[in-house]
Parts: C-alpha cells; sequence; structure tokens
C-alpha cells in the first residue's frame, strides 16, 4: 500500500496544570524529579507555564541549572539542539526520548506540509525506515499531528499540528508583525475614507448638475409655451380670433352679375360681367 492515513480524534489535552501548581512550592532535588515527570507525562508537550514559574527560573543560575536547559529544549528546541548539546545536559529517559522527537516532528510540520523521510531520519538521527514510521503513526495516535505516510514520494504529509511553545524572541517578532499589519489596515482605511469623500463629492456634484439641467428644461417650457400663445394672439383684432375676419371677408366677395344695357340699334345687348 504506497499511502498510510492515520487519523486520531482531538481528545488530546495539555494536562500543565497540575505541575505548575507543585512547582510553587518545589525546590532543590524535589524540583529536578518534577521538571523529569513533566517531561515523561503523556499529553504534555507545552512547558511555557512551567518555565515561567519562580522556583524554575532560578535553577538557571543554581547547581542544577542543566535541568532549566532541558526544559528550555522541550520546550523551544529539538532533538537536534539536544544532541548537539547532549554532553552538558541530563540523559533522556526513553519516554523523554520518543517525546523529543515528537516535538521535533511538530516543529518540521510547523515549516512545511510536506517533510520528506530524509530529512526526518536525519533530523530524529534515525538510521531505519520503519522506526521512523512507527514514530510517525504514535505522534498521530498522540494527537499531536495529522496526517498521511506517503511511502510511494517517501515523505510525510502533514494536515495538523499542535502549536509549541513560544519563545520571547518570537512573541516580539510577532508583536511587529501584528504592528505592521495595524499600521497596514490604518492606511488602508484612510484610502478608503479619502475614496469615500470623492464618491461622496462627486455625487453631489452630480445632483447640482442634474438639479440644474431640470431648471433650465423647466425654464425652456415655459418660453416655448410663451412663444406659441404669443403666435395665437398675434392673429387676432379687437379681440376677435383671425378666423372670424377670414369669414367676413368671403361673405364680402361679390357673388352677383351686373347687366348694362347699350343704347344704339334700337336693340338692346345684355352685356354680362
Amino acid at each position: 500500500m504506497a499511502e498510510k492515513e492515520v487519523k486520531a480524534g482531538f481528545s488530546h489535552s495539555h494536562n500543565l496544570e497540575q505541575y505548575v501548581l507543585l512547582a510553587k512550592s518545589a525546590r532543590g532535588a524535589g524540583l529536578v524529579a518534577l521538571i523529569n515527570q513533566a517531561l515523561e507525562a503523556p499529553g504534555v508537550f507545552v512547558f511555557g507555564e512551567l518555565l515561567e514559574m519562580p522556583s524554575v527560573k532560578e535553577l538557571e543560575n543554581s547547581e542544577n541549572a542543566a535541568y532549566w536547559k532541558l526544559l528550555n529544549i522541550f520546550a523551544f528546541g529539538t532533538y537536534g539542539e539536544y544532541k548537539a548539546n547532549s554532553s552538558s545536559l541530563p540523559a533522556l529517559t526513553a519516554q523523554q526520548l520518543k517525546k523529543l522527537r515528537h516535538l521535533t516532528i511538530v516543529s518540521l510540520a510547523a515549516k512545511s506540509k510536506f517533510i520528506p523521510y530524509s530529512l526526518l531520519l536525519q533530523e530524529l538521527d534515525i538510521k531505519n525506515l520503519r522506526e521512523l514510521e512507527d514514530l510517525i503513526i504514535d505522534a498521530i495516535y498522540a494527537d499531536i499531528i495529522h496526517g498521511k505516510l506517503d511511502q510511494k514520494n517517501k515523505q510525510l504529509e502533514v494536515d495538523f499540528a499542535i502549536g509549541r511553545d513560544i519563545t520571547p524572541e518570537t512573541v516580539d517578532r510577532v508583536t511587529e508583525v501584528l504592528q505592521d499589519w495595524c499600521e497596514g489596515c490604518e492606511s488602508v482605511l484612510r484610502s478608503i475614507e479619502k475614496q469615500i469623500q470623492r464618491a461622496n463629492s462627486h455625487k453631489e456634484k452630480k445632483q447640482k448638475q442634474k438639479s440644474q439641467v431640470e431648471v433650465e428644461v423647466e425654464n425652456l417650457k415655459k418660453v416655448i409655451k410663451a412663444s406659441s400663445q404669443s403666435d395665437l394672439d398675434s392673429g387676432a383684432v379687437s379681440g376677435m380670433p383671425a378666423a372670424y375676419h377670414s369669414q367676413q371677408y368671403q361673405q364680402k366677395a361679390p357673388t352677383t352679375t351686373k347687366t348694362k344695357g347699350l343704347r344704339g340699334s334700337g336693340k338692346v345687348f345684355q352685356v354680362r360681367r
């Protein structure tokens, strides 16, 4: 089978609270034992709150500083970092080793959705491919990643990975990015406001032009109406319409025949005109 898919439910919970509460009163060897327990505990994959405890911070400048460094690697680092500094760090138990490798896979998944087997073998210091796939399946069942084992292309395809602790330096970078984003949003908003103002100004101008045209059209109608009325009035005399005078003229036109008698030879001739 070229591709294996393993899914796990989102039942995982980061149960660090009990260790944080115990760290309030733990000191010395008791605190070291508490840190070791937290690093081995199933379901505990974030350690930021534990690192913030005053008693844990005091370890940095104590004889147990190595455990403070180890806790920081589990919170922010990878197995490669542990291996590079293993001579000055406590040895890992089998459970701690598996967890740190799981956390390393999570860190790689945060950078790329497709992780080549070759990179995983190198970063996790594993020589056997079967051992690598078993480790990945364990991480999927632990619900810290979801994905597929693509044996054909020899890579891990990641669909989901939990978030790890964030270093103070990362917080500062995130703050800067968010600040830049906010400034960009404000710039966009200012640009939108200007566009709205221009649109409103253009709308107001067009409205004024429309009103002006309507007034001019109305005035033109009045002029045309007045001119038409003037033309009608010009054809009337003494208040009588022109058609009436035309009719009178026709009635006065000659309609009778006049006869003149010519006297001469005793005959009377009638000449019609």
